[in-house]
Order: C-alpha cells, then sequence, then structure tokens
C-alpha cells in the first residue's frame, strides 16, 4: 500500500505498536483502550488520506510529526492520563499544534498564490497565519465545551481558567508560526521551520511552481 511505503520506519512502527495494543486490549476486554488505540491508529492516517485526496505529498517528517502528536494527545494523554500526571502536558500539545496549524495555514495560503511571495506581502501572509492557528484552537475549546456538556465529559478541566489559559497557548503558537512564515520569505530557509516548508514545497512542486524556480536557481 503506497500510504504505508511513502511513511518512515518508525512511523510504522507506531502504527504497528497501536494495532497491537487494539488486539491486545480486545483479548483483555479492555474495550476503552481498544477504542482509544484504534481510534489513534485510525486518526493518524487521516492527514496522508486527506492529502492524497487533494493531490499533495506530505514529507515523510511531516507525517511522522502529526502521528506524534496524535498518540501524545488521544493515546498517552486520555488513556494513560498524561494531561492529570503531567501539568505541562496539555499546554505543550495546544502549543505545538498551534504551530502546526499555523505553518500549515502559511503553506496554503502560499500555495493560493502559486509560490509567488510577490502577489500579497509577507505581512499578509503571516498574519492570516496567525489567523488559522487560532481558529483551529478556538474550533478545539467549542468542541471541548460540546463534549462536556453533552456527553459530561471533563475535558475542560477547570473550566473558564483552562480555556483561556489553552487559547493563550494558542496565540503564542501561532504567532511563532507566523513569524517563521514571514521570515520564510525575507529568505531566511536554513533554520528549522524553513527546512520543514521547504521539503513541503519541494514535494509538491506543481502547486508551488514559480517559487521552486528561484529555489533552483
Amino acid at each position: 500500500m503506497k500510504l504505508f511505503r511513502d511513511a518512515s520506519n518508525l512511523t510504522r512502527i507506531i502504527w504497528v505498536l497501536l494495532l497491537l495494543s487494539t488486539v491486545i486490549a480486545i483479548g483483555f476486554a479492555r474495550w476503552s483502550l481498544a477504542f482509544v488505540s484504534l481510534s489513534t491508529f485510525l486518526l493518524s492516517l487521516a492527514p496522508p488520506i486527506i492529502a492524497s485526496r487533494w493531490a499533495l505529498s506530505l514529507p515523510r517528517g511531516y507525517l511522522l510529526v502529526t502521528t506524534l502528536f496524535i498518540v501524545c494527545s488521544i493515546f498517552l494523554g486520555e488513556a494513560f492520563g498524561f494531561y492529570e500526571r503531567l501539568w505541562w502536558w496539555d499546554i505543550g500539545l495546544h502549543g505545538f499544534s498551534a504551530i502546526g496549524f499555523g505553518l500549515t495555514g502559511f503553506l496554503f495560503v502560499f500555495m493560493l498564490f502559486d509560490g509567488d511571495k510577490f502577489a500579497a506581502p509577507p505581512s499578509a501572509l503571516a498574519f492570516i497565519s496567525f489567523c488559522v492557528g487560532m481558529t483551529v484552537g478556538a474550533t478545539w475549546e467549542v468542541f471541548e465545551f460540546f463534549m462536556d456538556q453533552v456527553f459530561g465529559m471533563n475535558m475542560q478541566k477547570s473550566g473558564l481558567i483552562d480555556t483561556m489559559g489553552d487559547l493563550i497557548v494558542d496565540a503564542i503558537g501561532s504567532l511563532i508560526a507566523s513569524v517563521a512564515g514571514y521570515f520564510y520569505l525575507k529568505d531566511w530557509r536554513t533554520w528549522i521551520f524553513g527546512q520543514a516548508v521547504t521539503a513541503f514545497v519541494l514535494r509538491n512542486s506543481a502547486l508551488y511552481q514559480r517559487f521552486k524556480d528561484r529555489l533552483d536557481r
């Protein structure tokens, strides 16, 4: 299957472990663990499946990072209680996801301009990246509120304080992503965020043709 061939060895190992965890949990009648394990596995497949539907190619590093994030947030966070055991777990994941979604928003908007940084000023693309990260973060908080009110869960923990703290972390992460996108357009491509963006651009060169031509010069 192309999906597994395109994944790194570590990503494939994580997928196999999640499936083994599902089977073992079913064998011991640990239904909640089985559900979380299977859900984590299926959600980790969502990014490459969605990307393929949009004719996008994800770098192996991007796929590994998204898989690790889903494992940390759902499998470790919910099934093994890392949110309660480690006070910084939720904060770290929110900040990390805000950076990721902000960079994703930057790549999407950049693609709309066919990789031509002169079609819109870098500051405009950076602002849109910030808005994307904040929008995703706010949408997640609405989801947590919905789950708590409808299904009696406790995803918001301490209520307003937890929600506002998460949004503040989302804002910081989105700001980091937007600043990274801004400096990327200012030819700062050697640092870690710049290398990640370049890897995605090169794997999807047809969508960033004009910008790729400048990279090749």
